[in-house]
């Protein structure tokens, strides 16, 4: 699965993650919120940032309101879409563009920092994303990202995952990606960041808690989330998916804090300099 294939599936899945976010399905709205995530960031107010796989906006506006001057580029043509909807209520003045993380369409030397947001997980040029925000990062510009962790702390992961080998298969004829959870290793994002160029690395994990309006949130949000979780999903049989979820659902209850599901999801989180 290549980083096109990737655009055409949230081209596709678009309009669902973006209801299913507003809806407050989104656990990435929290990290940004946090002293950790700025203390991996310059002051961002009135600096050029660029917003890597910005998805339908939300913390590139957050990044627009503290006072940096954006741009944020998604190769789903439909994010970039909901994304500009999004602001058309609060004018901030952000820059949106169609365009690939692996071939950015900038010179050189533009941006002061650039973001990425969950946006690589399913690609499998990932060493590519990472030099190309190297080669737009003017000297002395930071660049941070963030995966989710392993599934044993990014809980959802782990309760979807283990309903699939249970009652579906994992053998579903899934084309050839990278391993999903290959930079939940602080080592991997280390070398990541070095191959490219980057200079004083940090490599902290944020345990994260994604509050779900229902049990039934995780499965539905699955089905339209990670590419590879979700393409899993589809190819059970009717049978089989009925098991997936109720196990699913049940697996959950352990986590009821009233109305809501309080589900640890953690998040790894990476920054380095451009020297």
């Amino acid at each position: 699965m290549n980083h096109e294939e990737v655009g055409r599936y949230w081209n596709g899945n678009a309009e669902t993650w973006t209801r299913l976010a507003r809806a407050g399905y989104d656990v990435y709205r929290d990290y940004l919120n946090t002293p950790a995530f700025f203390a991996m960031l310059p002051d961002v107010t009135g600096l050029s940032g660029l917003d890597i796989g910005c998805g339908e906006g939300h913390n590139t506006r957050l990044l627009a309101q503290r006072g940096a001057r954006i741009t944020a580029i998604d190769i789903a043509e439909n994010f970039i879409v909901f994304a500009q909807q999004a602001e058309a209520d609060e004018p901030l003045g952000i820059e949106y563009r169609v365009a690939s993380a692996v071939a950015l369409p900038f010179p050189d030397m533009t941006f002061d920092f650039a973001t990425g947001f969950m946006s690589f997980m399913d690609i499998p040029e990932t060493e590519r994303v990472v030099a190309e925000a190297y080669r737009v990062l003017a000297g002395g510009g930071r660049y941070a990202f963030t995966v989710w962790a392993k599934p044993d702390q990014a809980v959802g992961f782990g309760v979807v995952l283990r309903a699939i080998e249970t009652h579906g298969t994992t053998n579903v004829g899934l084309p050839e990606g990278p391993p999903f959870f290959r930079f939940s290793e602080a080592d991997a994002c280390l070398s990541a960041l070095a191959e490219a160029g980057f200079e004083r690395p940090r490599v902290r994990q944020l345990p994260l808690i994604w509050r779900l309006p229902s049990a039934d949130a995780l499965f539905q949000a699955a089905l339209c989330g990670a590419v590879r979780t979700s393409a899993a999903l589809q190819a059970q049989t009717p049978e089989a998916l009925v098991e997936i979820r109720r196990a699913v659902h049940d697996s959950l209850q352990q986590y009821a804090d009233g109305a809501t599901i309080a589900l640890p999801m953690a998040v790894v989180l990476a920054s380095a300099s451009k020297p």
